[in-house]
């Protein structure tokens, strides 16, 4: 895997990670007569990552989730590491349960890294979005539910968290839809540093004659924390990240 694509799932695993620390729903009895949504909360967290053949990843990440005056939100992560620094951020309306993107802004570079850059805007009157990825610009036509690289992960747990076992997206990125697909798939214990933990293992769905595989574990009893992401390369290399501590900020 180059070291850019690693660096990329560090930030996935950081963003699903945060996303899994936001309070759980309500139950049907303490809603009746609301409809007020479960606020979304300023967080942070820490990881552990490996390689294959258990190199050690050393770095940093922080996620912050902030409403702001007009009612939009500004949903940012930062990665810092020996391998790359990645600053991503989305605004985005929450409605009803659902994500709406406005505007995302993605930017990597590190040691022997190219420097990557990725930018879409959202304009929903117009039903276009417009951007551009690593110099090259595009324009498309919006669908129902579009949605961004990091505007997908927030869906994706709230889906599960909602109780979605088969869940699909359209997303825009680097210039282009692409359908992702993900799927809850067995109830497993895990064995960590902190105790054995229940969890549901979902996976994304890839195509049949797809060798690589990507799988997370969520702990339903600790409000559906990720605690650990696998990734698999067609070669068999295998690439870990495990939950070290996490806090939400109130």
């Amino acid at each position: 895997m180059p070291l850019f694509v690693f660096a990329r799932l560090l930030v996935v695993f950081t963003a699903w990670l945060m996303l899994a620390m936001t309070p759980a729903p309500a139950t049907a009895s303490e809603t009746e007569g609301k409809t007020e949504i479960p606020p979304l909360l300023p967080l942070k967290a820490s990881y552990n990552a490996s390689m294959d053949k258990g190199i050690s990843l050393n770095g940093s990440a922080s996620r912050t989730l902030e409403e702001r005056d007009d009612g939009t939100w500004v949903y940012r992560t930062r990665v810092n590491s020996f391998i790359a620094d990645i600053d991503e951020s989305l605004i985005l309306r929450w409605q009803d349960g659902q994500v709406i993107p406005l505007t995302y802004r993605y930017e990597l570079s590190g040691f022997l890294i190219k420097n990557r850059k990725e930018a879409i805007d959202f304009d929903w009157e117009s039903g276009t979005a417009t951007g551009h990825h690593e110099g090259d610009r595009f324009s498309l036509e919006l669908e129902d539910g579009t949605l961004d690289p990091m505007g997908y992960q927030l869906q994706l747990h709230q889906d599960i968290r909602a109780g979605k076992r088969e869940m699909e997206y359209r997303v825009i990125d680097k210039g282009s839809y692409d359908t992702d697909q993900f799927a809850v798939i067995d109830e497993e214990t895990l064995r960590t540093s902190k105790g054995h933990v229940a969890t549901i293992k979902a996976e994304k769905v890839r195509d049949g004659d797809s060798k690589r595989q990507t799988l997370m574990w969520f702990a339903p009893d600790q409000e559906y924390l990720l605690v650990r992401l696998l990734q698999v390369e067609p070669d068999g290399s295998r690439y870990e990240i495990v939950i070290d501590e996490a806090e939400v900020r109130r």
